[in-house]
Order: structure tokens, then C-alpha cells, then sequence
């Protein structure tokens, strides 16, 4: 009855609860807190957080996650396990034990391709096929795959065969698929295009140069990756996030470095919410308060012609310059050809409302819950927020910066605040930007203004991703 009762306990998630995932059940609470108490993106943050707490609850992730199989088996199937004959119900059958990855047979069949090895505490991280077992090792002393038990030795790791049947899969596999087949970020964009008024940035061109200037933070951020060490694939998919837009964090993440899913859009979607905590500091210390009074010229009204054509010549081209971020693209000037098309109201009334709801829902638990102590309290993901927040700062800086040389060059002037809605976070980039000015002149109205770059900066991260991606992919 006693070793009935261990056992037991021994399968619940009191039995294999850590430390690390009490850390991070409270940093989720903590997540879910900011949302509904100081309103930081409730939107985003409700999901991920609760996602994190899912997450972070011990169970079998072999039935949970991925689906592996590990019941009776076929004589086909001794290749892939250390199996036993072992008597149910009368009955003799062959039972999967002990898993082969520390046997020739098993390193064979990951060289060649025909298996892939997956440690259970990276299983919500990592997916795919390996190539070879030259992806094993991926830098910073760090493996997605691993070829020896976990340090707790709670969760040995197995020879899964490449040819998973997804029917066998549970929930969260099906739900993961979303963010590693990039199916979730494009979606999420269709919603964007959709809730987007390009008309600020089409009155204004010039604004298209401050959503690009805002892009020079990811580039930036990926460097100093580079100099600490990380992968080139891994410092893209971290320098991206200075680009503040969860999902084009997550599509390039996914396709680069799966590994560091979790970090890199939790740091995304964690500096979108503190967009008003960090960006105002740069504003001021990067202007003079002349600068901050300056009034800008009421847009100009967008005949319904250019607004119609814009998606359709816009997409083909960036799309042209930058195929690998196709499927961003063609989905955020898609759901914007819904908007200004003015027949298609129904659809674009969806696309704004309850499409991009339950998208954002799936998307935010998937992320939540790829947050796993294991694999993200490691001094890996330190580095990784801060390079994340650095890339922001980056962003907002060359934003400011170069709005302030083109306001030399110009005949009509420009406030530098609104360089700073330059990255993608929309529209709150631009709602700090207005809020900015009013304290400077509460009769400046900086917001359609902002919007400008703001909208841009949303083309010019998907650009940016579209180079990494071709780049690096």
C-alpha cells in the first residue's frame, strides 16, 4: 500500500514539481497581475501568462505534448526501442522500455536521418526532423537534442521515429504546430491589416523612412549577439524583437532558432507592453524641449484610390525584395485590402474582431506555455532580454535621431518624437508619442502624426524579418 501510495505521488506534479517551476508559475501570475491591474496589453498578457502557468505543470509530456507512442509494439519497431516481453492479460506482448539513444543503433538511425532524439524537458521547445548530429550542438554549451538523461534524471531521453502519426498527438502538439509551421503570426496580421489606417504614413512619405530608421535595432542587437557568442541564427531571431512585434519575433524564432521560442517572444511582448515605461526616457534625453513644441502641418486627405492600390502595390513590392516573409506580407496587405476596399465589410469586420481574438488566444497560450523552467531560467535568457531591450532602445533612438536630420533638411518641419513610433508596437508606440507632446503643449496633436511611422514600422519589421529569414534560413 506504501510504495502503491509513492508511486503515485511519484506520477503527480507534486512528485516531480522543481523549484524553477514554482519561479515560473509566479512570474506568470505576475504577467496576468500587470494585465488586469495596470492594464499592460491585458490582451497579450492574460494569455501568455495563464499559458506559462500551463506550462510549468509537471506531467507526462511523451502523451501530452508530443503524442510519442508507448504501447505495445511491433517486431517492426525493435529498432527504435530496448524492448521487453512482458505478459498482459495473459498474453505475451513486446513493450517499449528503456530507449536506445545511448546505443549505436540509435545514433545510426539520428545520422541517417530516420529518428530524431528529443529530451523530455525540450520537448515543448524543440520540434522537427535533425539533419545530422551536427545540430546537436548549437552553441553556448547549450543542445536542443540531447543524447544523455536530464540532469534530474526524472526524464530520459528517447529515439522517437521520424514518421510521427499525428493522430497519436495530444492538444498541445496540435496547438504548437501553430507557432512551428508559422501558421499563428501571419494570421495575427491578417487582424493587423485589417485594424490598420495606412493614411497618416501615405499623406506623409517621409514617415516611411522613420519606420525604416527604427529598424536599425535589430541589426544592431544582432551584432552584439554575434559578440557574445550566440549562433548567427539565434542573434537574428534575438535582434528582431527590437523590432516590437510579437508575432514577426515568433515567425522568425520558429524558423531559426526554435530553441529560444519561448524567451525570445515572451521579451517581445513583455518591452510592447512597456512601451510607455522605456521609450519616453530616450525621447527627452535625445530632444530639446524646441523640438518637442514643434507643430506639424494637418495630413492631408488620401483619395480612396491611393488607399485601395496601396496594399496591392506595396505587397508586390516588398514581397518582391523580400519572399521569405511572404506569407506576413501577403496577409497584413490583404486584411488592409479588406479595410479600404469598402465591399468586403463582413470580412474585414471578422478579420478585426473575433478572427484576430482567437487567434491571439491560441497564439498567446502557445507561448506561455513554451516558457518551461528547464529551459528558461538559464542565464541564456538573461542575455537574451537584455540584448532584447537594448534592441528596442536602439530602434527608438535612430527613430528620434533621424527625424531630427530630417527636420534640418526640410521645409516643413517634423517633431522628432514621432521617429520614435518608428517600431512596430501599434498603435501604443504612437500613443506614447502623443502623450509626450501633450505634456511639453497639451494643444500639440501628435497622433495621427505618429501613426505614420507607426504603420510603417509594422512593413518595415516584416521586411527586416523577410531579410533574416533569406539571409540566414
Amino acid at each position: 500500500m506504501y510504495e502503491t501510495l509513492v508511486n503515485f505521488l511519484e506520477q503527480t506534479g507534486f512528485g516531480q514539481f522543481q523549484w524553477g517551476n514554482a519561479v515560473m508559475i509566479l512570474i506568470g501570475c505576475l504577467f496576468i497581475f500587470l494585465a488586469v491591474s495596470k492594464k499592460f496589453e491585458p490582451l497579450l498578457l492574460v494569455p501568455i501568462g495563464f499559458g506559462m502557468v500551463i506550462g510549468n505543470i509537471p506531467y507526462d509530456t511523451a502523451k501530452l505534448s508530443l503524442g510519442v507512442y508507448d504501447g505495445p509494439v511491433s517486431e517492426a519497431d525493435l529498432h527504435y526501442y530496448r524492448v521487453d516481453r512482458v505478459t498482459e492479460n495473459g498474453k505475451e506482448v513486446l513493450k517499449p522500455t528503456t530507449p536506445i539513444h545511448d546505443t549505436q543503433e540509435g545514433r545510426r538511425l539520428v545520422e541517417h536521418g530516420e529518428a530524431i532524439i528529443v529530451n523530455e524537458h525540450l520537448k515543448l521547445t524543440y520540434y522537427g526532423d535533425v539533419e545530422g548530429p551536427s545540430i546537436i550542438e548549437v552553441g553556448q554549451g547549450r543542445r536542443i537534442l540531447a543524447l544523455e538523461k536530464a540532469e534530474d534524471n526524472r526524464y530520459p531521453s528517447i529515439v522517437q521515429p521520424k514518421s510521427l502519426d499525428p493522430s497519436n498527438a495530444g492538444f498541445f502538439w496540435w496547438l504548437f504546430r501553430g507557432v512551428a509551421w508559422g501558421i499563428f503570426p501571419p494570421l495575427i496580421f491578417l487582424g493587423v491589416g485589417a485594424l490598420t489606417d495606412f493614411g497618416p504614413m501615405l499623406s506623409n512619405p517621409r514617415t516611411l523612412l522613420l519606420g525604416a530608421a527604427a529598424q536599425i535595432g535589430i541589426f544592431g542587437a544582432l551584432l552584439v549577439a554575434l559578440v557574445l557568442g550566440f549562433t548567427p541564427q539565434e542573434a537574428a531571431s534575438i535582434g528582431i524583437i527590437g523590432g516590437a512585434d510579437g508575432p514577426t519575433s515568433i515567425f522568425v524564432a520558429a524558423a531559426l532558432a526554435p530553441d529560444l521560442l519561448g524567451a525570445v517572444a515572451l521579451a517581445a511582448y513583455s518591452y510592447m507592453a512597456m512601451v510607455p515605461i522605456i521609450q519616453p526616457p530616450i525621447m527627452k534625453l535625445l530632444t530639446t524641449k524646441k523640438e518637442r513644441l514643434i507643430r506639424m502641418e494637418s495630413p492631408k486627405e488620401v483619395s480612396r484610390r491611393t488607399r485601395i492600390m496601396f496594399p496591392i502595390v506595396g505587397f508586390l513590392l516588398t514581397a518582391f525584395i523580400t519572399p521569405a516573409a511572404l506569407p506576413l506580407l501577403g496577409m497584413l496587405f490583404f486584411g488592409n485590402l479588406l479595410r479600404e476596399s469598402l465591399v468586403t465589410d463582413r470580412l474585414s469586420k471578422t478579420a478585426q474582431n473575433q478572427f484576430i481574438d482567437i487567434v491571439t488566444i491560441l497564439l498567446g497560450v502557445s507561448v506561455g506555455a513554451k516558457t518551461q523552467a528547464s529551459n528558461f531560467l538559464t542565464l541564456q535568457t538573461i542575455y537574451i532580454f537584455i540584448l532584447g531591450i537594448i534592441a528596442f532602445a536602439i530602434a527608438t533612438a535612430c527613430g528620434v535621431l533621424l527625424a531630427k536630420l530630417m527636420n534640418k533638411v526640410s521645409k516643413h518641419p517634423i517633431n522628432p518624437l514621432i521617429g520614435a513610433a518608428g517600431v512596430s508596437a501599434v498603435p501604443m508606440a504612437a500613443r506614447v508619442v502623443h502623450n509626450v507632446g501633450q505634456k511639453e503643449d497639451p494643444h500639440n496633436f501628435l497622433l495621427m502624426h505618429a501613426m505614420g511611422p507607426n504603420v510603417a514600422g509594422v512593413i518595415g519589421s516584416a521586411v527586416a524579418a523577410g531579410v533574416l529569414l533569406s539571409a540566414l534560413g
